[in-house]
């Protein structure tokens, strides 16, 4: 995607810049690939959308690490460096949170093979999701029945070929009749959630996640204990002595209706702040919190 993409569809923008106006926070919109931009002059860098990362990790990394060298990156640096790869997963895994089973692979393992011991693995899964590691707005997800097994062996190492890491996951029914769950969160205190529609869909289309395709859904206990045990194991995890400042959790329900974790974006999420009243208002309050009320600026 282009800059100019990625800013036309960053729907949170123009509310968390008029919030930031209304308390007094001074704001700038800049590119991340900017070589012009001095961050030092800047209180602090916020990400927001620069979601053209995903054929440049390498080089989006590097420019956090000098950000972060000059001004307050937010969230900061270790939170870009884990959570832009969906490996992270184990590790969530590893500390108790309940997420989708995860197969993790790579270019060294044999597609057929993993593919076909993955389904071994999950009898009960009628469909399987590939996926790379490192992803945004559902590209080059795609899903597979169990009769698709070659085809999904061929996505899969299509995507290692491409030089990164796979990601196997069986499809939950529940996403088609009942969506997803994202749950927004600012400084560790839930905000406001929506119900996301089934972006993947049987005939291999998968949808863009535009504003059609979200409307506001109240989350309930189950969902919000999920989430924050995620957001806290990832904050601990990292070794963080202060909560995030903002991140979204995405839920599915598994087969037995228990709510798992799909994804949790912390970096750079879009956090449907159009569906949530007052949300901008409280994600520019703790922002400004943050950065002792002082002018900043957020990368979008």
């Amino acid at each position: 995607m282009t800059d100019t993409v990625n800013l036309a569809i960053d729907y949170d923008m123009p509310l968390l810049r008029e919030a930031c106006t209304t308390i007094g926070l001074t704001t700038e919109i800049c590119q991340w690939e900017d070589e012009e931009v001095d961050w030092s002059r800047f209180d602090a860098v916020l990400l927001r959308s620069p979601w053209n990362y995903v054929d440049r990790l390498s080089e989006f990394l590097a420019w956090c690490e000098r950000v972060d060298a000059s001004t307050l990156l937010l969230n900061p640096l270790a939170v870009a460096r884990w959570a832009l790869d969906k490996s992270y997963l184990a590790d969530l895994a590893a500390l108790g949170v309940p997420i989708v089973p995860s197969r993790f692979a790579g270019p060294s393992e044999d597609p057929a093979s993993v593919v076909r011991d993955f389904l071994a693995e999950h009898p009960e899964a009628t469909e399987i999701v590939v996926k790379p590691v490192v992803g945004a707005y559902s590209r080059e997800v795609q899903r597979f029945t169990r009769s698709m097994e070659t085809k999904a062996a061929g996505h899969m190492s299509r995507l290692c070929e491409e030089g990164g890491q796979v990601l196997l996951q069986p499809y939950f029914g529940s996403v088609d009749s009942n969506g997803e769950t994202d749950l927004v969160y600012f400084d560790r205190r839930y905000s406001h959630a929506i119900r996301k529609s089934a972006m993947l869909m049987p005939d291999g289309t998968v949808n863009v996640p535009t504003l059609e395709f979200r409307k506001a859904r109240v989350a309930d206990e189950s969902e919000r204990v999920v989430a924050s045990a995620a957001l806290d194991a990832a904050a601990s995890h990292l070794g963080l002595d202060r909560p995030l400042l903002y991140g979204r959790v995405d839920l599915i329900r598994d087969d037995n209706g228990k709510p798992v974790v799909l994804e949790l974006d912390i970096c750079e999420p879009s956090l449907n702040l159009p569906f949530g009243e007052g949300s901008a208002l409280r994600f520019a309050e703790v922002l400004a919190e943050r950065v002792g009320g002082s002018s900043s600026r957020g990368v979008r």
